[in-house]
């Protein structure tokens, strides 16, 4: 929270800086007819498709609704068409973003004082956050050069358990993350698969940005689970509307009822968002229900022209760090295939005191990665992210940027 709300804080005081801070979807491709198209389109789904007499329709979007959501079933579809995902509709709770989503699989998790989470390091600031408000202790896991390091998890998962502690899953970006640019090959997605199953703990998906990581569409692992072992988080923030805040998770797995039987473990999360935000805004859900219905439930299709706006920003940001920045002068960076991020690393020392100098004197602005360590970590590597900048802006920051480093030796 406190590294947020510095960002926010150094953006407002620097408003002429140029920002790779934000990691907020492109915005020119909003737009406010399109809510009321989208709106209207959901409901003519709901009197044609589903056969809802006009009182019916206009409560379904107005009223309080179902705590588990209303566009469930469209969102199987979408993920059976875009990701290979087919899973039940009742597997899935809509969410007021995929951040309550968090919180809710971590406060199901967290049963005693003993368990814990563990998240491939660095990791989204959501999800330490999320597990500090559900008293869920976070363990830190490499990331190592393809994205986690198998042998280092087995190495947490051992020390955890010899302390007595139970680790419940494990937490990570599978696709071009937030904040490294990561992504996970093939093969380490089935290993790691295979490992969860082996040491019996679950894996929490994250995968956001997959629709933007690049030509080469990798399964999920969602996409590649046979033993339940996924927990499938998901958002529309990125592909549709941030504004509607609407999220989701899929949690087919079973669990024990209280009642001597089994449930979907989806519906011990609904009991759980019943006491929390009782329900997901019914008009936002309808909102990205009719977009889901506009492209075919497909928002591969739907993002055609912003995808190619991002791998733009992406390869422009590139291109002007390899001109700036030659061989063997001590900032490096990595090459993510696609996405809204990728991470310098620099001589210097990268702290809070250096970035308030490059806003003010230099007039960039950007996010150390110290911040996305739940430890110690990246304390010599910054995060550029893409997605809000242009070709003016991205020579004008690299410069800054340039500058900066050079004043640093």
């Amino acid at each position: 929270m406190t590294s947020m709300n510095l960002l926010n804080e150094i953006s407002i005081r620097y408003p002429e800086a140029v920002s790779f801070a934000a990691g907020r979807p492109a915005e020119q491709f909003f737009e406010l007819d399109a809510v009321h198209r989208h709106l209207d389109r959901y409901l003519d789904h709901l009197r044609t498709e589903r056969g809802l007499t006009e009182e019916a329709a206009r409560r379904q979007v107005l009223q309080y609704g179902r705590t588990k959501g209303i566009i469930h079933e469209l969102i199987a579809t979408h993920l059976a068409t875009d990701e290979g995902i087919e899973v039940p509709a009742e597997s899935i709770v809509v969410t007021v973003g995929c951040q309550e989503a968090m919180f809710l699989v971590l406060r199901a998790l967290r049963r005693g004082p003993e368990d814990l989470v563990l998240a491939v390091s660095p990791t989204y600031v959501g999800l330490t956050g999320a597990a500090l408000l559900a008293d869920l202790p976070v363990r830190a896991v490499a990331d190592g050069p393809d994205g986690v390091d198998l042998a280092d998890l087995r190495r947490q998962l051992a020390a955890a358990r010899a302390e007595g502690l139970r680790p419940r899953a494990l937490y990570l970006v599978p696709d071009v993350a937030n904040p490294s640019g990561a992504s996970l090959p093939l093969e380490l997605r089935r290993e790691l698969l295979a490992l969860a199953s082996e040491e019996d703990f679950l894996l929490l998906e994250d995968n956001p940005y997959c629709v933007f990581a690049g030509e080469e569409r990798l399964p999920s692992l969602k996409a590649l689970d046979t033993d339940r072992r996924v927990v499938h988080l998901g958002s529309f923030a990125k592909t549709a509307l941030p504004g509607a805040r609407v999220g989701y998770v899929v949690a087919d797995q079973l669990v024990a009822d209280g009642q001597g039987g089994t449930g979907l473990f989806a519906d011990l999360l609904g009991m759980i968002k019943s006491m929390t935000t009782v329900n997901t805004s019914p008009i936002a859900q309808a909102v990205i229900g009719g977009a889901l219905l506009e492209h075919g439930h497909s928002l591969r299709a739907a993002n055609t022209e912003v995808a190619a706006l991002y791998r733009r920003n992406l390869a422009l940001v590139l291109e002007g760090l390899a001109r700036r920045f030659p061989p063997g002068c001590g900032v490096t960076w990595n090459e993510p295939r696609g996405g809204f991020f990728l991470v310098l690393t620099v001589p210097c020392v990268v702290d809070d005191a250096l970035l308030e100098r490059s806003a003010s004197e230099y007039g960039v602005i950007w996010t150390p990665m110290s911040h996305f360590y739940p430890g110690t970590g990246g304390e010599h590597q910054l995060r550029l992210s893409v997605s809000q900048v242009d070709p003016a802006t991205v020579d004008r920051g690299l410069d800054g940027l340039a500058a900066l480093l050079a004043a640093q030796s």
